[in-house]
Formats: structure tokens, C-alpha cells, sequence
């Protein structure tokens, strides 16, 4: 299933946002740039290594935490994150504001980054890319917009459909799947390179922390 648009319209530019996507996409350009070794050593540098966080020092952890969410390996990961945050941050920007959407995002990534470490706390290898932040703008939009419509493009074997499905099918099993995808990793330890607890992290980051940083309550909060 990929998402294309949703139904929720803005009434603000989400300038954050698309400031987060240049970023990432003008970072990524700039690492093509570069040799493998130097690629290595600038993500090493800026990426959030388990290691390190965990264990010091700790300006380099702190650096990691928050400069690893605008990394990405490939152009599939950027643009893939990038349609992600496109279709959904532009509406939880709008119900957080600009200053606490930030704020959000970069913690959501921050949180995420740390529980996929606690799955990895021995490793050398950097963690990269928004997706977890992402998966929070998503926990976010599922408790605020949880009645939106997403067109999505839904495969079923070799068949593929344009349907538009309310968000909260669309997020629940998005986040069903990740949860799926952490257990197997954890059952296949190096097999799996991509961080889903991460994304589970991030996600539940998201769902706690869209009451204290929405501006507003919306009509999709119940208790």
C-alpha cells in the first residue's frame, strides 16, 4: 500500500515541513558527491551509532540524535520518507504550529532512534534516515485525522488499484506491519538492515506526544 494524498486540507504553508525536505533532499545530493569512504565517515560522524549514544561521549551522541534524521542511504529511502512527510506533516504541522511541530518532530526522531538502540546497543553501525520522526508525524495524524480519506495505491497479488481508505486503516496497519517486520528482525539478527523498531518507537512517540504539543484539540481525541 503506498499512500498518495489525503483529504484533510491546511490552512497554513507547512513551511516546516518542506524546510525538512529540501534539507534531507539537499544533504542527500551533497553525500553523492562524495567517495564511499567519505559517505562512511560522514555518516559515522552524523549518524546516531548505538554505541556512542549509549555510551558516550556525549556531544557526539547528542549531535547523532538530531542530525541523523536528515540521512539517507538511497534515493528509494529519501523519496520515500519525503512522500510520507509531504502527504501527512503539512496537516499536523497545521494543528501543532510551526515552533512545536519542530519540536515534535525532532523528539518523535530522537525517541525512535533510542528504542531501535535498545534492540542494537552494542553496534558500530549508524542509524539514518527521518523515518522515524515520520512515524511520529503519523502516530500524530492517526489520533488527529483518524476519519481522513488516503488514495492509496493497493496492491493485491499482481493486481493494483487506486482506493481511498480512512487513516486509520491506513496508519493502524502501517504500524502493524512494522511491528511484525521488528519481531522478525529480532528473530533474524543481521539479516534485517532496516530499523523498524525505530519506526514502532517513533509511532508510539507520536500518539503520546500529540496532546501536549497540538496547539488544539481536534474532534478525533476521545477521553
Amino acid at each position: 500500500m503506498i499512500p498518495l494524498r489525503d483529504s484533510t486540507r491546511s490552512s497554513s504553508v507547512p513551511v516546516v515541513a518542506y524546510t525538512v525536505i529540501a534539507a534531507c533532499t539537499a544533504i542527500f545530493l551533497y553525500t553523492q558527491g562524495m567517495t564511499e569512504e567519505m559517505r562512511a565517515a560522514f555518516y559515522a560522524t552524523y549518524g546516531a551509532i548505538p554505541r556512542v549514544v549509549l555510551g558516550g561521549p556525549w556531544p557526539q551522541a547528542a549531535v547523532g540524535l538530531l542530525t541523523y534524521n536528515f540521512l539517507h542511504g538511497s534515493w528509494l529511502h529519501l523519496l520515500g520518507n519525503m512522500l510520507y512527510l509531504w502527504i501527512f506533516g503539512d496537516n499536523v504541522e497545521d494543528a501543532m504550529g510551526r515552533g512545536r511541530f519542530i519540536l515534535f518532530y525532532l523528539l518523535s526522531g530522537a525517541l525512535a532512534a533510542l528504542v531501535h538502540m535498545l534492540t542494537q546497543t552494542g553496534s558500530d553501525v549508524p542509524l539514518v534516515g527521518a523515518s522515524g520522526a515520520i512515524a511520529g508525524v503519523l502516530g500524530a495524524y492517526l489520533l488527529l485525522y483518524p476519519g481522513a480519506r488516503i488514495l492509496s495505491v493497493v496492491f493485491f497479488g499482481w493486481f493494483v488499484r487506486l482506493m481511498e481508505l480512512p487513516a486509520l486503516l491506513v496508519l493502524s496497519l502501517w504500524f502493524l506491519l512494522q511491528v511484525v517486520e521488528g519481531l522478525w528482525s529480532l528473530a533474524a539478527p543481521g539479516v534485517v538492515t532496516v530499523a523498524f523498531w525505530a519506526h514502532v518507537g517513533g509511532f508510539i512517540a507520536g500518539v503520546v506526544l500529540v496532546r501536549p504539543f497540538a496547539a488544539r484539540p481536534r474532534a478525533g481525541w476521545t477521553g
